[in-house]
């Protein structure tokens, strides 16, 4: 079991610690070896597998050790999506305007061990490119553009299929029944991880002009190009964006600034994946240039670019709506360790 990746019973787990506080291992037996499948076992097994990933914090000895939640930050403390939910959006006590006090907390986002996953993928990666012969190291690449293309699109609402993708990024061939306007954003896609492979090294370190370049090519032909000067609206949430153009780009520029003081690649990836949609700096096509540009810094520093492609859309869209209106980062930080999963399994093996 890769202990990073959360299963159904350790969020049982989670969820009773959040609810109850501290608990006892027969406390937590009581509650979760009581339902059908679990067992003594796979109870320690869980707890062991909370306590590596950074979850879980175990304090005492023997019957007496209680387990609790690791709180030293307060962005990564676990939020349970269903019952968030259950809540009417005007009734969650959301935090509606841009707060840029979420600075504080954005740092330390990994535990040891997930670290290690990551210098483990760069490893693997680099390994790859190593033994597979060139020709299909091409064809993975394509396969991987295709399928981010594919998901990333889906995201955002395009109703092309897997194979409509693999048609048109190939052969370039427009599905029937379909508005151009997706046939273009899939396109786009493709350009802009081509864009980002052929400028991998100015990825290193950001500047204000990657951010709006890469927008531009995910967005050409759909919207205008730039920072918005608009109010915009997020369906779902009482979160409202900063709407002053002024703003917007220095909200854009702090963002860019704390990117380029954080050390771990991954972590960059991370806040950028979250941040760009946070901050909503353009008139569409934020959570796009969020997933493309956390990518990018990815791929200049050696690690696996995600697809995305086993995501569950309206889970993505949940985790980050938690983040818009209450800046936690739980699950959206488990979906994003979850598909470097998939990507290390599923891309470039030798």
């Amino acid at each position: 079991m890769n202990d990073t990746i959360i299963n159904l019973r350790q969020e049982q787990i989670l969820k009773l610690l959040k609810e109850k506080g501290n608990l006892l291992r027969s406390e937590l037996a009581g509650r979760i070896i009581s339902k059908k499948g679990n067992s003594r076992i796979t109870l320690i097994r869980d707890l062991g597998g909370l306590i590596k990933a950074g979850y879980v914090v175990a304090e005492g000895k023997g019957r007496a050790t209680r387990y609790g939640l690791m709180t030293k930050n307060p962005l990564l403390e676990y939020v349970d999506l269903d019952n968030y939910f259950k809540v009417d959006q005007e009734k969650r006590n959301a935090k509606i305007n841009y707060n840029n006090e979420v600075y504080k907390n954005l740092s330390n986002l990994y535990s040891k061990q997930e670290i290690e996953l990551w210098e483990g993928s760069k490893t693997k990666l680099g390994e790859a490119k190593k033994k597979l012969d060139p020709s299909i190291y091409k064809r993975e690449l394509e396969r991987f553009v295709i399928e981010l293309s594919w998901k990333s699109s889906q995201i955002e609402g395009n109703t092309y299929s897997l194979i409509e993708t693999e048609t048109l990024i190939k052969q370039n061939i427009r599905a029937q029944g379909h508005p151009e306007d997706e046939a273009r954003m899939i396109l786009n896609h493709k350009d802009a991880f081509g864009s980002i492979l052929k400028n991998k090294d100015s990825f290193k370190k950001l500047d204000f002009s990657d951010v709006v370049q890469l927008h531009n090519i995910l967005t050409k032909g759909l919207v205008a190009s730039g920072i918005r000067s608009q109010k915009v609206m997020i369906t779902g949430t009482s979160y409202k964006p900063p709407s002053d153009k002024h703003e917007l780009e220095n909200a854009l520029r702090n963002l860019i600034k704390h990117i380029n003081s954080v050390e771990c690649p991954p972590e960059k990836a991370l806040i950028l994946a979250a941040m760009i949609a946070y901050i909503q700096p353009f008139a569409d096509g934020n959570k796009r240039t969020a997933r493309m540009l956390s990518n990018a810094v990815l791929i200049a520093g050696n690690y696996p670019p995600l697809s995305y492609r086993n995501v569950d859309v309206n889970e993505y869209r949940s985790a980050m709506i938690v983040f818009y209106e209450t800046n936690n980062l739980f699950n959206f930080k488990r979906i994003f360790m979850d598909q470097l999963e998939f990507a290390v399994n599923n891309y470039f093996s030798s």
